[in-house]
């Protein structure tokens, strides 16, 4: 799959302009060698956001994959990579640091979703969404996740779904959730005191 990085300088002179970062195509010398750097062009304000959100993508079938990249950059937010297997999921977030991550169970290397998602969230506090076929696989407490979407799934729930996650990742709110979103147990009756994310 391809990593997209994140601009290490952005300019433009209002929310509306677009701003773009060249980056130079070509295999990534580390850990995810077999990936490539593309270049990437994104919009403040686009779709209605006034911060696109880094948003990793952690599913280890190619199409579904690349169709969740391409809802989530046509609504304006910036994919920072597209992970089969938690090595590629932990190089790319190290790189550049996700701010929500869609995490399927099953992958390539086994039923790492649930650990994939407490490093996200104990190391780089993003907020987690599991994206699966198997809701009976996501363990007890959810891995630290805000919720799940039961696959199949389409392009409203996915934007309604990284929405909600934006919302509780800034303002830690959970009401009004996306209809297909089941909630983590812990966001239903939650602790006195809310885990960071």
């Amino acid at each position: 799959m391809r990593l997209i990085p994140r601009p290490e300088k952005i300019s433009a002179t209002s929310p509306n302009q677009t701003a773009s970062a060249s980056v130079k195509v070509g295999p990534v010398a580390d850990a995810t060698s077999h990936l490539f750097v593309r270049y990437s062009v994104f919009k403040w304000g686009g779709g209605g956001l006034t911060d696109p959100l880094r948003i990793l993508v952690v599913e280890d079938q190619a199409i579904l994959a690349m169709e969740l990249e391409h809802v989530l950059t046509e609504a304006g937010h910036f994919v920072v990579g597209c992970a089969m297997d938690a090595v590629e999921a932990a190089a790319m977030a190290e790189r550049f640091p996700p701010d929500v991550a869609l995490v399927d169970i099953n992958l390539r290397d086994g039923s790492t979703g649930p650990l994939i998602a407490r490093g996200l969230i104990e190391r780089y506090e993003a907020a987690v969404v599991f994206l699966t076929a198997n809701p009976e696989q996501i363990p007890d407490g959810f891995s630290g996740a805000i919720g799940a979407v039961t696959k199949p799934f389409d392009d409203q729930t996915i934007r309604a779904v990284v929405a909600f996650a934006a919302r509780f990742r800034k303002e830690r709110l959970t009401d009004h959730p996306p209809s297909r979103l089941r909630l983590a147990p812990w966001l239903r009756e939650p602790p006195p005191r809310l885990p960071k994310h």
